[in-house]
């Protein structure tokens, strides 16, 4: 029996999360981090998160959201997870919870389904072979799940693969060739060094030039309200930002990400401008980074050049309802 969501199953459905989900590297949940991702989500819908039963235990966990004001929002539902007990992992249930809640983006007039990194509702996973470290979302589907390949039989295209990357930070240090990078950028012009209001003009008509909405919120607010952040400047002008430079409690480094305007491409500021962010990180006492990235990105040169390795890969999938 499938049913919508009601609170008093809570308890089961994170033992279920315990038992399953964390066979995908997922990170365990309490009833407070159940609480803060899934119930007191801004978007959280309840007639978008379904419990599958059986003789009144529960097998199947489902929960998906939608929002106008979300990046592709007007035509896309997000799915955030579908979870089947073992002992239930058959098509047939995955498809039923699958169908409930394309059913409920339907009902809402959404034309796709969207597994990707703009869903709101975040859900962290370790990082294999490390010592518990997390990232704090998940950026698609996790290629060695049953759901991936569920997903595939049911009609879902898979658009991309995210890199999820990791460097421990304890001895990181910025090689010669960086630096060899910053003075000739130096005497062209460019400075790269932390965000100073009082030095350093144009932030957000570099952050709209980039095109990034996300980028837009998160680098805009940090530079706003203090939060240290990673620039390039030429003669004063922003032209390229990492960052924001935020030790989380968990020891990450939290990273929002890394752009530079495209005139002023070809100057090695990228790479300079995350060499930085990675320096900076380590002076505050952040333990670690993760971070991901399009396979194709040009980035994931300068983050191997970094010493990060690629620790498990995502699919972004999509399917569009006829």
């Amino acid at each position: 029996m499938l049913v919508t969501w009601d609170d008093k199953y809570r308890q089961d459905v994170i033992s279920l999360w315990n038992e399953e989900a964390v066979k995908d590297g997922y990170k365990e949940l309490s009833d407070i981090s159940f609480e803060h991702i899934f119930v007191k989500n801004p978007y959280f819908d309840p007639n978008c998160t379904f419990v599958l039963l059986a003789d009144d235990q529960v097998i199947g966990f489902a929960c998906g959201c939608t929002g106008e004001d979300l990046p592709l929002g007007k035509e896309a539902g997000y799915i955030t997870c579908i979870v089947v007990a073992n002992d239930f992992a058959t098509d047939d249930n995955y498809f039923m919870l699958l169908t409930a809640l394309e059913d409920r983006f339907k009902g809402l007039g959404k034309k796709q389904g969207d597994l990707l990194f703009f869903n709101p509702m975040l859900l962290p996973w370790y990082i294999p072979d490390s010592p518990k470290h997390e990232h704090n979302n998940a950026p698609g589907v996790p290629v060695e799940s049953k759901l991936y390949t569920f997903l595939l039989g049911a009609g879902y295209i898979e658009r991309a693969q995210q890199c999820a990357m990791y460097l421990p930070l304890s001895g990181f240090t910025i090689p010669d060739e960086i630096r060899v990078k910053e003075a000739k950028a130096s005497a062209q012009g460019y400075t790269i060094e932390m965000f100073d209001p009082g030095k350093h003009a144009g932030v957000e008509q570099m952050l709209e030039g980039l095109g990034n909405p996300l980028w837009q919120k998160e680098i805009g607010h940090a530079a706003a309200t203090g939060v240290p952040v990673v620039l390039a400047a030429y003669q004063g002008k922003a032209v390229g930002f990492a960052g924001p430079v935020i030790r989380q409690a968990n020891g990450r480094g939290y990273f929002a990400g890394i752009g530079v305007l495209p005139d002023h491409e070809g100057h090695g500021l990228g790479s300079i401008l995350f060499f930085k962010l990675c320096e900076a990180f380590r002076e505050i006492g952040t333990d670690y980074m993760s971070l991901y990235t399009g396979m194709s990105n040009p980035a994931i040169r300068i983050y191997e050049r970094a010493g990060f390795q690629t620790v498990k890969h995502f699919a972004v999938m999509r399917r569009e309802f006829a």
